[in-house]
């Protein structure tokens, strides 16, 4: 006997994307003030609703892409948000993504083209419905990451110094490190190619520049380490 799907509730499956950049000293999210009703003109993550066509993926980068002009984005499923009462619209389950974008690349095109705003994580504004509830997640997932692998390769430019890097992980688990220490730990993991550049901007003497080498990032994201100092 053939099963109908006529009798069933419907319902909407959203996708909520929670964006993260690091200008070299703060993490910060990306904001936009939505421009429909309900909350009309209140800050929001950037969302949209999933297409008949497309699986989750495929629309965590479609919304990015359109709400950021962005393509070729970090993205990582997260969290799904199924409270009832969650969307006072409709009745709608979130499935929420985090993504790591470099904010020096792309900070002219979003703030000019798309009135989107970077917040640093202390300053951000209050957001509507659980969105608040998605970035907690995300703040521990993205944690839980920088203490499990390398992290950094997407928020960094291509060349950047050992001090930014420290700022970077200081950022995102929300504690000073031992620099002597931070510094031994990660030459250990040899993920690092050591330049013959120096960023001369923060002292007479300058600090070397440095960048990731690709494959062994890599490996050491898929094999995962313990970042404790």
């Amino acid at each position: 006997m053939i099963h109908s799907y006529s009798s069933e509730d419907k319902v909407l499956l959203a996708v909520d994307c929670i964006i993260f950049g690091f200008d070299e000293e703060e993490l910060k999210i990306l904001l936009i003030k939505r421009d429909f009703k309900p909350e009309r003109g209140k800050w929001s993550l950037m969302g949209g609703f999933l297409k008949k066509d497309e699986n989750l993926d495929q629309a965590a980068n479609r919304i990015l892409h359109h709400l950021t002009g962005i393509n070729n984005v970090y993205l990582e499923q997260l969290y799904n948000f199924s409270k009832v009462d969650r969307d006072p619209v409709e009745r709608t389950l979130s499935v929420s993504y985090f993504a790591l974008i470099n904010i020096a690349e792309h900070n002219t095109e979003l703030t000019e083209n798309y009135s989107a705003k970077w917040f640093t994580l202390s300053e951000a504004p209050s957001l509507i419905f659980d969105h608040g509830k998605m970035v907690k997640h995300a703040i521990s997932r993205l944690r839980y990451r920088a203490s499990n692998g390398p992290i950094g390769f997407e928020l960094l430019p291509e060349k950047f110094t050992m001090r930014q890097l420290q700022k970077l992980y200081e950022a995102i688990l929300g504690e000073e490190l031992d620099k002597r220490n931070f510094i031994n730990k990660i030459n250990s993991l040899d993920i690092l190619v050591k330049l013959d550049q120096k960023d001369m901007s923060s002292s007479r003497k300058g600090s070397f520049l440095y960048k990731f080498d690709q494959e062994k990032y890599k490996r050491k994201t898929d094999d995962g380490f313990s970042f404790k100092l």
